[in-house]
């Protein structure tokens, strides 16, 4: 168990927490949540002992090993991969570097012999015999091969780095899991797995991440940071938003109908509830969301863009026909002989394991690079808007945020413009702001803004939701089940792709796989496109 007491957090005038009093129990896993710059990072830094709090106590139950993600890729570069992981238990690995560095001493003692006895003795009540299997266990269960565990961190590719680091997290059972980000740089296996693990973890979980898919999976709780406090509410990611909507409409409806909304947000709790799924998360999920009152949820104060792509015209049927289509970087094929016909109301996800082939087809597409081989032909009547992974340089530019977005508008009213940049929370003097400082979130918005001005019929998204919280995020994700037009896109968010695409494709340097009328989880599930996606590979 976790507790925090009283606890404040303030760097310089800004305060981020003022007397929150909360508790982690044992069984259950925290999807913790709130809007960019909340303070969800700084919160897991106080729990881990990282970083002090200005006033209060966090509490552990006097024993009990936490274990952190660490955000340091080079922090183990000297050491080799699996032994990277064995330090995720730091006691352990403590007693196999003094029993190693006894066992090496030339002028071996008595006191020395004593002293090797009580290792080895809290050496096997810690199952250190079997450290260095599991370790190896674990990193296959990541994607790690073999022939990399004796390499030296510094050897291998970054992607690689993250997926031992969270092995390093999960590694020796500790008891209390906290988890930063965890399923970046992983592959959908690889989520899938870490999924299963973390439902069937019997410990504590504290976990901060923008994937609402994985939340709804693994969270038993959902701990919100909101006017300066942190709250805890049962249920997974998405019954925490149904409820805090019900809750703002009943709000919103204080002197009209006032009981009618009492009684649909009871229902909404009851229903959820009778249907939550995974046998630890339901029994969990159920004792709590009995005990809760309709007074216990509250309006969430975080703001919500608008997004809402519009098209100037239609399209014709023809789209895009890729003929041929091939590319190599460096010598190394990225992707080859693609022919592929995009047509209208064609809703495609790009998926595959290595991000590197999907941004490149789109660059080829939009002709920031030229293909090796091959061709491909825009319909005449497209007209294509575009969001690059990298957007930095369209933001390389001193001038301010609505300067900027005059440059992508017809309507170049003050009240339009100012409008716009409202509908994607930039007001008051947000707008003055220059768009060299802006934060990642922030250009995301800005992006997505120049495009809905575009009022193109074919959008083009590489990872849009990089940098989003998760109410912008659930924006886009609704905009895009809405639009009426032809999309391109590649994602991490597994409930972006699920709910938004009508057809999978999926690449690599060896081949590729195109399905219409697939949705993603029958996608992944179906054994022979299985079976098909290990030839990918």
């Amino acid at each position: 168990m976790i507790t925090a007491t009283a606890v404040s957090k303030q760097f310089g005038k800004q305060k981020l927490f003022t007397n929150v009093n909360i508790t982690f129990s044992k069984g259950n896993c925290y999807g913790l949540i709130g809007a960019n710059g909340s303070g969800k990072t700084t919160f897991l830094e106080m729990l881990s002992g990282e970083i002090d709090t200005t006033s209060g106590k966090i509490f552990i139950t006097p024993g009990e090993r936490i274990s952190v993600l660490e955000q340091n890729q080079f922090a183990f570069d000297e050491d080799t991969v699996l032994f990277t992981v064995v330090m995720g238990h730091k006691r352990l690995y403590e007693i196999m570097t003094e029993k190693d560095a006894l066992y090496e001493k030339e002028d071996f003692s008595n006191e020395d012999g004593i002293r090797i006895s009580e290792l080895e003795d809290e050496f096997f009540e810690l199952d250190g015999w079997n450290a260095e299997a599991d370790a190896a266990k674990l990193l296959d269960n990541m994607g790690i091969p073999r022939e990399l565990l004796k390499m030296k961190m510094k050897q291998i590719e970054g992607w690689q780095k993250v997926r031992v680091l969270l092995a390093q997290a999960l590694f020796g059972d500790p008891d209390i899991l906290l988890l930063d980000e965890p399923t970046n740089h992983l592959n959908v296996e690889t989520c899938i797995w870490l999924e299963e693990f973390l439902c069937n973890f019997k410990n504590t979980t504290i976990v901060v991440s923008h994937d609402r898919h994985f939340l709804d999976k693994v969270c038993t709780h959902i701990a919100d940071i909101d006017y300066g406090k942190v709250e805890i509410y049962p249920g997974n990611y998405n019954f925490w938003v149904q409820s805090r909507r019900l809750a703002l409409e009943q709000r919103n409806h204080a002197n009209k109908k006032m009981e009618e909304k009492r009684k649909e947000l009871q229902k909404f709790i009851e229903r959820f509830s009778a249907n939550a799924s995974k046998a630890k998360q339901a029994t969990s999920r159920k004792k709590s969301l009995e005990k809760l009152t309709l007074e216990e949820i509250k309006p969430s104060s975080r703001q919500t863009p608008h997004i809402n792509f519009e098209q100037e015209r239609d399209s014709g049927n023809n789209i895009l026909n890729i003929e041929g289509l091939s590319k190599s970087q460096d010598g190394r094929t990225i992707f080859s002989d693609l022919n592929i016909r995009v047509e209208k109301g064609d809703k495609i996800a790009l998926v595959g394991r290595n991000d590197l082939v999907k941004t490149t087809l789109f660059q080829v597409l939009m002709n920031e690079f030229e293909a090796d081989g091959g061709s491909f032909t825009w319909g005449a009547s497209t007209k294509q808007a575009y969001y690059p992974k990298d957007n930095t340089g369209y933001f390389d530019t001193d001038i301010t945020i609505y300067e900027w977005l005059m440059r992508y508008t017809k309507n170049t009213e003050a009240s339009f413009v100012r409008g716009f940049l409202g509908r994607m929370l930039f007001s008051g003097d947000d707008i003055f702001k220059n768009v060299t400082v802006l934060s990642g979130g922030e250009k995301v918005r800005c992006m997505l803004a120049r495009m809905m001005l575009m009022q193109a019929n074919v959008l083009i998204l590489d990872d849009p939701t990089n940098h989003l919280d998760l109410e912008s995020i659930t924006a886009l994700n609704e905009g895009l089940i809405k639009y009426k037009g032809t999309i391109l896109f590649s994602s991490h968010d597994h409930r972006l792709v699920q709910t938004t695409a009508n057809r999978i494709i999926e690449i690599t340097d060896r081949g590729y796989i195109d399905r219409s009328d697939t949705t993603y989880n029958e996608y992944l599930s179906d054994r022979k496109l299985a079976e098909m996606r290990q030839r990918l590979y």
